[in-house]
């Protein structure tokens, strides 16, 4: 399996964030597991966000539940991203992942992108 994030590499505060994964060599809708987005800002742990699952079924961080939205694109085998009002503390490399845990933060477990930078800045 293999995941391509993509997405704005700059956001400007009070904007949504939108990144969108890519998935090949797989099926976000067949492939049993949870499809995560996972950040980690500068000298920072990874954060766990949230996930949606083969069925469509969606769970979130409690931290960040209230500015996330995690949906999918069956047709082209994507998931989504959107994150609202976004801060300068949103800065972090964001990563899409797939794993039998929901709450995936170890790299070693599953299969991630390589990850995307995204800054918050004016």
């Amino acid at each position: 399996v293999q995941l391509q994030e993509s997405g704005p590499g700059l956001v400007k505060p009070s904007q949504t964030l939108h990144l969108t994964c890519t998935v090949s060599g797989g099926s976000i809708t067949t492939d049993h597991g949870y499809w995560s987005w996972v950040r980690q800002p500068p000298g920072k742990d990874l954060e766990w966000m949230g996930a949606i699952e083969s069925s469509g079924s969606v769970y979130y961080n409690p931290s960040l539940k209230s500015r996330t939205s995690i949906s999918r694109d069956t047709s082209k085998n994507q998931i989504t991203l959107r994150l609202s009002s976004v801060i300068p503390e949103d800065t972090a490399v964001y990563y899409c992942a797939v794993a039998q845990t929901l709450e995936v933060v170890t790299r070693t477990e599953g299969y991630w992108g390589q990850g995307t930078l995204v800054t918050v800045s004016p």
